[in-house]
């Protein structure tokens, strides 16, 4: 049966984003706002805020279910493949989650500016720089584990999405470095996609091509 869940994470995560953007009244607040910035895009466009978290949290859900099938997937190279599979899924997901549960705290109640920043800083630090690490690693078990049966450009696509995702937190170093959360992030979306539904549905002791 075909796995559908990596689909899912990048539909739900990018729908989220989507249509938080077409309802917001003000731009999301940058990583650098103050918490009168972010108290005002809360309060003005809790629909936009809470959309993009259920999209955050539905994209953890299905990371979730994902993970058991890259770890599936990665058992049948090495047990260090599946540990970095495990780890790197639980790490996305959990992340993931936590940045919505932040987000939507700020869209349910009113706090002061320190409490906004803090729950601000929060989730941008646990869906951005962590999430990009173990989703980084998530993506590298699959492209590793798959790429006997993965076209050459989806396994590059996701070890150049993986080394991004693993390099974010230089973020907290050099702001520039920002960037590679996005990097990493949306060029793994189209892998998991892509490879999530072609490996499902190959027998679990596949490893070359015919």
């Amino acid at each position: 049966m075909t796995d559908l869940t990596g689909p899912l994470i990048g539909v739900s995560f990018l729908g989220g984003v989507g249509g938080a953007i077409a309802l917001a009244e003000t731009p999301f607040p940058r990583p650098w706002a103050d918490g009168a910035d972010v108290r005002t895009y809360f309060r003005g466009s809790r629909r936009a805020a809470r959309l993009s978290a259920l999209g955050q949290a539905v994209s953890a859900v299905a990371l979730a279910r994902f993970t058991r099938t890259v770890a599936r997937l990665a058992a049948t190279r090495s047990p260090a493949l599946q540990r970095t599979a495990v780890a790197g899924g639980a790490v996305a997901a959990v992340s993931l989650a936590t940045s919505a549960a932040a987000a939507t705290t700020l869209t349910l109640r009113e706090v002061d500016d320190e409490t906004a920043l803090r729950l601000s800083r929060r989730a941008f630090v646990a869906g951005g720089p962590v999430h990009g690490v173990g989703f980084g690693a998530l993506t590298a078990a699959l492209v590793l584990g798959g790429s006997a049966d993965l076209p050459r450009w989806v396994v590059a696509t996701g070890l150049a999405s993986a080394v991004c995702g693993a390099g974010s937190p230089l973020y907290f170093l050099w702001t520039p470095a920002g960037w590679l959360i996005p990097a990493g992030r949306f060029p793994g979306l189209v892998v998991a996609a892509v490879a999530g539904p072609l490996l499902s549905s190959r027998p679990a002791t596949a490893g070359s091509r015919s």
